[in-house]
């Protein structure tokens, strides 16, 4: 059973927190073998993860629970959503098979987990009075992972989780007494119209607290109308609410001991807790699974540039030893220093890159070898680096035959929803054209530091070394995790999905020769017969 901190605003107050937690845990933690220094530092704290019902929220506490046990207490911010109590989300986040290694590790680790009710939409992240106190006097680490990663999400809601929660998250800090390290996770792309980005904060595109008092003094239609022009040369709302949430930790953080980790595209994990464990379409992993479906067939995408993708649980593995650093550094440094140099890590896959061609290839190799039941058609996808040639895709592959269908299922008397799935298939490509045709470079020096300064107990069990990953064995798991995660296709039905895979194929291949043919023909009858005909009446 999940301990609760205290109900939602409005309902009671009572604070149920486990006095004792640290204490039922001592026997287990007495009879592991010496800790290894990430794990020292972690030893006997209250941890305040934000964005814990999230994908990396989800890992970042699976994986704290289950290679450090002496942790005190983990508190989660929850809010209610999609009308289920904080007390029902929380009871789901942990039924999940991604936790079946933790339960079998530490069957009681729920005791370790404390909801606290709060909205980090809201001023002050939404808490009450009751928890703030309890949350300042027992937390010591402290990860902000929420966000809306949504890129085309409206401002009025993007603003007040991706920039004011950051500064509501920095001044909560500044009443915990024991803080040993703050780390906000921000994205490598904050910077995206620089071609180059370096390992530190940039000056924001606008004045953040400004941005906050418009957002708020207007209505939303009107913040829509002017957000093209807030955006200036930044693609979208993300990464343009990133970059002002960085500035806002610079210039709130003080003498904070705070850290600012920037991951790149996060895709499935590697090999923990579950190989290929993935629970979002975004980025990469949408493409895949809609190529992998039969769906899409075109993306506009220079092949040739860098991917720039990171296992998930790499990433977090990443994110846990840079607030180990994080604090490590405050310690050797001077209170002038530390108000003028906030750490930032860069996680990227520049020391062992794979192109967008390389990923397609590798994707399409094993998903032609884990088939799914449930494709619509036979694989047919390519990266155009041209928007031409990709429109023409788009126009013949994509709606007309989605025009075909709904035409057809009119006739039948049902619903007619494939033109309007591709609506917002090409939605959710329109926001990935930026990235997939621009490539970045980036520095990483503070990131390869921190490697050297782990142990070589800690480099196995937090391991984020991206240069030995091998990308061959990695998006087998990955095309897997799609399959089984996303597409809810078990691989008990691998046999039935290769007969239904097969027929798919020759249905493909004899639709080719039909077009071609029927282009053919049509070449011929506008074409060609006039000419040969000419011919045949100028020589008799």
């Amino acid at each position: 059973m999940v301990e609760v901190l205290s109900e939602p605003r409005g309902q009671s107050q009572e604070t149920t927190v486990l006095e004792n937690g640290y204490d039922r845990n001592y026997e287990a933690i007495m009879e592991q073998p010496k800790l290894s220094p990430i794990q020292t530092f972690y030893d006997g704290q209250g941890i305040f993860v934000t964005g814990g019902t999230g994908f990396m929220g989800k890992l970042l506490v699976e994986k704290l629970l289950r290679e450090c046990p002496g942790i005190s207490f983990i508190y989660l911010l929850i809010r209610p959503k999609k009308g289920k109590d904080m007390h029902q989300r929380v009871e789901e986040i942990f039924d999940d098979p991604l936790f079946d290694k933790l339960r079998e590790k530490h069957p009681k680790f729920r005791h370790q987990i404390i909801a606290v009710a709060g909205d980090c939409t809201e001023p002050g992240l939404g808490l009450s009075e009751v928890d703030r106190s309890t949350i300042t006097q027992r937390v010591s680490i402290v990860f902000h992972v929420a966000a809306t990663v949504r890129f085309d999400e409206k401002m009025k809601l993007a603003v007040p989780i991706n920039v004011r929660s950051p500064k509501d998250i920095i001044h909560l800090c500044k009443e915990m007494p024991n803080l040993k390290s703050f780390v906000h996770v921000s994205t490598a792309y904050a910077n995206c119209p620089r071609d180059f980005i370096e390992e530190k904060v940039y000056d924001p595109p606008m004045e953040a607290d400004k941005l906050i008092t418009l957002v708020d003094c207007m209505d939303e239609k009107l913040v829509d109308e002017i957000t093209p022009r807030l955006l200036g040369s930044w693609p979208n709302t993300y990464t343009f609410t990133k970059a002002l949430a960085e500035s806002v930790i610079a210039k709130e953080a003080g003498d904070l001991p705070v850290g600012i980790f920037r991951p790149a595209i996060v895709i499935s994990t590697y090999r923990e807790p579950t190989r290929g464990w993935i629970d979002n379409m975004y980025g990469p992993t949408g493409v895949a699974a809609g190529a992998g479906t039969g769906v899409l067939r075109s993306i506009h995408c220079d092949g040739s540039i860098q991917a720039n993708v990171v296992p998930g649980d790499l990433t977090i593995n990443a994110l846990i030893a840079c607030a180990w650093d994080v604090a490590n550094r405050k310690s050797m440094i001077t209170t002038e220093e530390k108000t003028k140099n906030i750490p930032v890590y860069h996680y990227v896959s520049k020391d062992n890159p794979v192109t967008y061609e390389q990923l397609k290839s590798l994707s399409e190799k094993y998903g032609l070898q884990f088939p799914t039941e449930k494709a619509i058609w036979y694989y047919s996808f390519r990266n155009n680096k041209h928007r031409m040639v990709h429109l023409f895709y788009v126009y013949f592959l994509h709606l007309l035959p989605a025009l075909l269908i709904d035409s057809v299922t009119v006739c039948l008397g049902k619903q007619p929803r494939m033109l309007k799935i591709y609506r917002k298939i090409h939605k959710f490509m329109d926001v990935l054209n930026y990235f997939a045709t621009k490539e970045w470079k980036f520095s990483n020096e503070n990131f390869k530091a921190l490697l050297g300064k782990m142990t070589s107990e800690d480099y196995e069990r937090f391991f984020c070394d991206i240069t030995k990953l091998n990308w061959e064995i990695y998006f087998q798991t990955y095309v897997k995790g799609i399959r089984i995660y996303l597409i809810k296709d078990p691989l008990d039905s691998l046999p039935q999905a290769r007969i239904k895979w097969q027929r798919l194929y020759w249905i493909h291949q004899a639709l080719k020769l039909i077009v071609a043919y029927g282009f053919l023909r049509i070449c011929w009858l506008i074409l060609l017969q006039p000419v040969f005909r000419g011919y045949l009446e100028k020589f008799t």
